[in-house]
């Protein structure tokens, strides 16, 4: 794409009044840097933290929104990257998983609407539809006090009725899923002439593989002035090269590599010696899986279902969710899950990224991820913001190297799974 479009922010002069500097304690900003692939380095360019959200001089309305939804005091991303988007800079934040990354991009784009226009002012886009729904409820729940509408556009839903929308009821923000999102532009339904910021939640995964093109193509219908937020826990060196052509001057919060693990969860591994004893295993774990709330993962959807069909066989009580399922029943299941009537949920990658269950305490890779940065995505269902957690991995012969190498990229170690591991949740 050509970077001709010019897609980005006001200039830094044109931001507000920079507040004074404090020491970074957490970790998060302060002269992190990630080298790109060519050798050079994206460092952390933004080092101002506003430790109060007072201290953002929000709307009155938007403050009484994030009061009321539980936030007392702004998490480390928060403190730093919801004042580059107020101020429209084109931004780039990465921080760990369960940090409150939903909660920095919604209230920098409420912040910015004008509710006396009636047009599609800002576009947040996150790779599945359970992610886009999270953050639409978060966006509705943080706006409660202000004349805001919100529109979540996902896929699994009747087009027309999304067409309607756009055309009687024009939202001030659209929540979507790329490929929904891209039909609607299509369609001339969704206007984007009047969008002033465009973001992209887990931006490695949506620049990367499937999305790259179709977040292209709908990065071609954004006006000019249009600033951009990218919003990840994991930005690899390709990504970072990447946002050069169709950022201008980004503002980059970035953590390093082994600032990721989360401090808060325990991890540990159970050795199996085959595959086929894994199953074994889980049906063995079941009653620590079910004082609380957890996730398995699996890497494939036939896997979910077998694994499903082999827990049910022996009268253990699991749900399950993955991709090919029809969109009421995913969302049953989630509905299910969040509120506690099911409690041990079976998956795949798909609910990795930004699912925030509260009550979620327990993660079991029954596979280890094939890309370590998912890794981080998925024990970080647990752990959430301060909470605790527990991750545990089967692992194999074969998957001992595998180990080695997400402990490594880390700079963490993973234990073996103590014999009283249902103590530490």
């Amino acid at each position: 794409m050509a970077e001709a479009n010019g897609a980005g922010a006001a200039s830094a002069e044109a931001a507000a009044p920079a507040p004074a500097t404090v020491a970074d304690p957490s970790g998060v900003a302060g002269g992190s840097s990630t080298a790109l692939g060519d050798g050079s380095e994206i460092t952390t360019n933004y080092t101002e933290v506003h430790e109060t959200f007072d201290d953002m001089n929000l709307r009155e309305e938007l403050l009484r929104g994030i009061y009321a939804y539980g936030f007392e005091k702004p998490s480390a991303i928060q403190q730093r990257a919801i004042m580059p988007l107020i101020q429209h800079r084109d931004t780039i934040a990465q921080a760990q998983s369960g940090m409150g990354k939903t909660a920095t991009f919604s209230i920098g784009v409420l912040q910015n609407v004008d509710t006396s226009v009636r047009k599609v002012q800002a576009l947040i886009l996150a790779p599945t539809r359970e992610l886009a729904q999270q953050i639409h409820k978060v966006v509705q729940t943080l706006s409660d006090f202000m004349s805001i509408s919100c529109h979540a556009c996902i896929g699994g839903t009747r087009v027309m009725e999304d067409v309607r929308v756009f055309q009687s009821e024009t939202p001030h923000v659209v929540v979507g899923t790329p490929g929904r999102v891209f039909d609607m532009i299509q369609r001339r339904a969704l206007d984007t002439g009047s969008i002033k910021a465009f973001c992209l939640d887990e931006a490695d995964e949506m620049l990367s593989r499937g999305f790259k093109e179709q977040i292209y193509e709908i990065f071609q219908f954004m006006p000019a002035t249009c600033q951009v937020g990218l919003f990840s826990a994991t930005m690899p060196d390709d990504v970072l090269e990447m946002t050069q052509k169709f950022m201008r001057d980004p503002i980059r919060i970035l953590v390093k590599k082994d600032e990721l693990t989360l401090e808060g969860i325990k991890q540990f591994y159970v050795a199996v010696e085959r595959e086929d004893w894994k199953l074994e295993t889980l049906c063995d774990l079941y009653e620590t899986l079910n004082i609380t709330q957890s996730i398995i993962y699996t890497n494939t959807r036939r896997k979910v279902e077998w694994l499903v069909a082999k827990m049910n066989e022996r009268d253990f009580t699991v749900s399950s969710l993955h991709g090919d399922m029809d969109q009421k029943d995913r969302d049953i299941i989630m509905r299910e899950f969040r509120t506690g009537s099911t409690r041990v949920l079976i998956t795949t990658d798909l609910l990795a990224r930004g699912i925030d269950v509260q009550q979620v305490s327990l993660v079991v890779n029954y596979d280890l991820p094939t890309n370590k940065e998912n890794y981080i995505h998925r024990i970080g269902r647990s752990g959430r913001f301060g909470r605790k957690g527990v991750a545990i991995n089967f692992i194999t012969t074969d998957d001992a190297r595998a180990m080695r190498e997400i402990e490594e990229f880390y700079q963490t170690t993973i234990g073996e799974m103590p014999m009283d591991v249902s103590n530490l949740i």
